[in-house]
């Protein structure tokens, strides 16, 4: 199966020159996306991860049920401020700007 044929691309968003791939339409094709998790759980899985992250928000749809399928731990990197208590905080650029997540 091509996943690439379950994966949306929106051309200028959400600014001109940028291209956003939706996984939206991949999560709508219950077959694609347990595809999707069998290959990534055979590349991932020989690594034999304690924990994976997955950031905000499309990260949590992806890294939450491939850990339950190496029977790993989740843990959430979330947009600044949505996190309560002590965070370590990372500033990234984007291509229309910058961000910060927190863990």
């Amino acid at each position: 199966m091509d996943l690439k044929d379950h994966i949306r691309s929106i051309p200028d968003f959400p600014k001109p020159g940028i291209m956003f791939y939706d996984i939206s339409t991949l999560l709508a094709h219950p077959d694609a996306w347990q595809v999707a998790m069998g290959r990534m759980a055979r590349a991932i899985g020989p690594y034999q991860p304690d924990l994976l992250a997955g950031i905000e928000s499309r990260g949590f749809l992806i890294a939450a049920p491939l850990a339950l399928k190496l029977g790993c731990g989740f843990t959430m990197l979330r947009k600044k401020g949505k996190l309560p208590g002590k965070t370590i905080p990372y500033t990234y650029d984007l291509e229309y700007g910058t961000d910060t997540i927190e863990i």
